[in-house]
């Protein structure tokens, strides 16, 4: 379908400001503010976390060269510390993205780093040396706490305003509460809240807006305070875990609408589809392994349906019975043809074609890593979708541990990155090895055309030989922007 160009003559004028006209235009790779093709990828920032290994290490900035024509492919070429310890860097996020592309006086330049555990918020500098990043300014808990009487920050988005919103788990305390903090785009100064009234939501995580159609949708992880310092599974069925969409006016900021998309659900990663008029998308349930199409109703309200399940495994020689898949990442192509996704206890990456948005089709499935591989300590007793457990997952000589977790997708599309760790404390829980031997990241070559995922055999960044010894790795951002973080206005 043909996707509608950004307002404000985007396409005429002769020096935009960042990211791209349309996600088509991202796709082909055809930037205004360049005038010619961009180049593929050539490096990722990833954030790398030492917290919960025992290392008494600051989290990390990684910069990975991803360039298979450079000496140094597959390797960290610069390393960033943040100045305390114990933050949890979690995602990431820009100053400004293509929703800022009629304003030719904004940049992006600036990677935003909220810490998930302390509650900073770290500015780095990407645009005076992309291939080295700098700090540009810490943004305290304090101010946090004081200024939004919110914690626990989670993901950052910029929006069209050249403001940067931030999405919270919850109160200073540790209790649940959805908010969002606002940053001025220019001095990095905290705002206040973006959300208006007495009405919120009684837990927060990720989200999404589209102005075109009023809304922002905000998703339910669980209470920080429970969920800190691991899963326990006793606090299931006690309302501790997420289990709603919450759907926000865009003009009014007021929150207007809940989707119970089921108990203990514990939906995560929302995303729209890319094109701006789209009034539809999805959203991955992690501990109920379930995705959900939401979308615009003809009453004007919003809904949702289930539209994939992943069937638990009966298991023998785990924490419980039953593992689910644990969806715990989701992204679309920038063409909205695919859906990608981790699960992360089951070890398999999956893609879906998803042209017809109410039932997508399996195209695309991989396994790198898991619980349920062959010689483990799991059985896998009864298996709706598997006749054998899979073998372990070896590259370059190296047994991977963990399981696949975050995604990214190259902006052509043909390319998806992966990481292997999901939260420090679930890592040391599920993948006690992660912390011993480090997370990876993988590279998957994606068949555009039919769907298909194969691993690509010469790709691998081994987290477990960093200098101040094994690290996990988790979400990856490209400087030029990506299809989990630029949103079209």
């Amino acid at each position: 379908f043909l996707f509608v160009s950004v307002p404000l003559d985007a396409e005429k004028c002769g020096a935009c400001g960042p990211g791209f006209a349309s996600p088509l235009d991202a796709m082909k790779g055809k930037s205004e503010t360049r005038g010619r093709a961009c180049l593929r990828e050539e490096i990722l920032y990833v954030p790398c976390i030492y917290r919960n290994t025992g290392r008494g290490k600051p989290d990390f900035l990684a910069t990975v060269d991803v360039n298979p024509k450079s000496p140094r492919y597959c390797q960290v070429i610069h390393r960033l510390p943040m100045p305390n310890v114990g933050d949890e860097l979690h995602h990431s996020g820009w100053n400004a993205c293509s929703s800022c592309f009629g304003d030719a006086t904004k940049k992006r330049n600036r990677l935003i780093l909220p810490s998930l555990i302390s509650s900073r918020i770290y500015v780095v500098d990407v645009g005076t040396d992309p291939r080295a990043p700098r700090l540009f300014k810490v943004i305290n808990s304090e101010d946090v706490f004081w200024k939004c009487n919110l914690g626990y920050p989670h993901t950052s988005h910029c929006l069209g305003s050249g403001e940067i919103m931030i999405s919270t788990l919850g109160d200073p305390a540790g209790n649940g509460k959805g908010g969002f903090i606002l940053l001025d785009g220019d001095t990095f100064e905290i705002k206040g809240n973006w959300e208006k009234g007495d009405k919120v939501p009684p837990m927060g995580y990720d989200f999404w807006y589209q102005p075109r159609h009023n809304v922002l949708i905000s998703t339910e992880w669980g209470i920080p305070k429970c969920l800190g310092y691991g899963f326990d599974p006793h606090d299931l069925k006690k309302g501790r875990y997420g289990r709603r969409l919450n759907v926000w006016d865009w003009t009014t900021h007021t929150y207007i609408q809940t989707i119970d998309v089921g108990e203990d659900a514990a939906p995560l990663e929302i995303r729209f589809l890319h094109n701006p008029n789209a009034a539809e998308g999805y959203v991955g349930c992690t501990i109920s392994s379930a995705i959900h199409h939401f979308y615009k109703t003809e009453r004007g309200d919003w809904a949702a349906e289930k539209v994939i399940q992943v069937p638990s495994k009966k298991v023998e020689g785990w924490l419980l019975s039953d593992m689910p898949g644990f969806i715990t990442d989701i992204l679309i192509s920038l063409d909205d043809r695919f859906l990608y996704f981790s699960n992360w206890l089951h070890g398999d990456i999956r893609q879906y074609d998803i042209s017809d948005t109410h039932k997508p089709k399996l195209v695309g499935q991989v396994f790198v890593g898991g619980s349920i591989t062959k010689g483990g300590p799991v059985t896998v007793c009864e298996d709706e979708e598997l006749q054998s457990q899979p073998d372990p997952f070896v590259i370059k000589g190296k047994k991977v541990p963990g399981g696949p977790q975050m995604i990214q997708l190259s902006l052509d599309g043909k390319r998806l990155y992966v990481t292997t760790s999901l939260y420090s404390a679930w890592d040391k829980q599920f993948y006690p090895d992660l912390l011993k031997d480090g997370s990876v990241m993988l590279q998957l070559d994606v068949d555009t055309e039919q769907g298909g995922l194969t691993v690509n055999p010469s790709f691998l960044v081994d987290f477990g030989k960093e200098p101040d010894g094994p690290c996990l790795a988790h979400e990856i951002r490209y400087p030029g922007g990506d299809c989990t973080s630029d949103i079209w206005v």
